[in-house]
């Protein structure tokens, strides 16, 4: 059975996105950076809602032929392209780049792919892992917290019908203030 983990930036009171899915105050350092690009290369599928999707693919695919990409750019970029990923969407018609598109229910699907063989597994998007979170189908919760305040946009997490019990596996501090969390869950 393939694990499922849910990692996502955060500002501190909670939010993935600011309003208007501003992610300005997210921008990392070259260190968790590096972090990142170094988890897509181990992740064997990649999950995203739509919002999501449509965010990374309007930059990724061709991030590493822009003017001055930096190394760690033209590296995450690749790495980007030859994961494998899934895009669960009702309003997408198509997708590219190692993707493809899921229109049916997603508890379904998600459920079925962590009981094929394979490496691990993301889940990014915030619909998308609400759902998930509230089918228990979740595994792992890695929060990459910036010190900032938002205050109000696309939370983190979602109402739970109920408790969800986690276990913390590691804490790492990174350059500006910003701490990574990693929960697993307790079943």
């Amino acid at each position: 059975m393939r694990k499922l983990t849910f990692a996502m930036n955060m500002s501190l009171d909670g939010y993935i996105a600011a309003p208007g899915d501003d992610l300005g105050w997210s921008v990392p350092s070259d260190e968790l950076f590096q972090w990142w690009s170094d988890r897509v290369a181990a992740t064997g599928l990649s999950l995203y809602g739509r919002r999501l999707w449509e965010t990374m693919s309007s930059h990724w695919p061709t991030a590493d032929k822009q003017p001055g990409a930096t190394p760690a750019a033209i590296e995450y970029a690749g790495r980007w392209r030859a994961m494998p990923k899934v895009v669960f969407s009702s309003k997408t018609s198509t997708v590219d780049w190692n993707a493809r598109l899921v229109t049916g229910d997603a508890v379904t699907e998600i459920t079925r792919l962590k009981a094929d063989d394979g490496g691990p597994m993301d889940i990014g998007g915030a619909t998308l892992a609400a759902a998930a979170m509230r089918a228990g189908l979740i595994d792992e919760y890695v929060i990459v917290t910036h010190p900032v305040l938002v205050g109000g946009g696309t939370p983190f997490f979602t109402a739970l019908d109920n408790w969800v019990n986690l276990s913390l596996v590691e804490t790492r501090t990174f350059p500006e203030g910003i701490m990574l969390t990693r929960y697993e869950t307790r079943r």
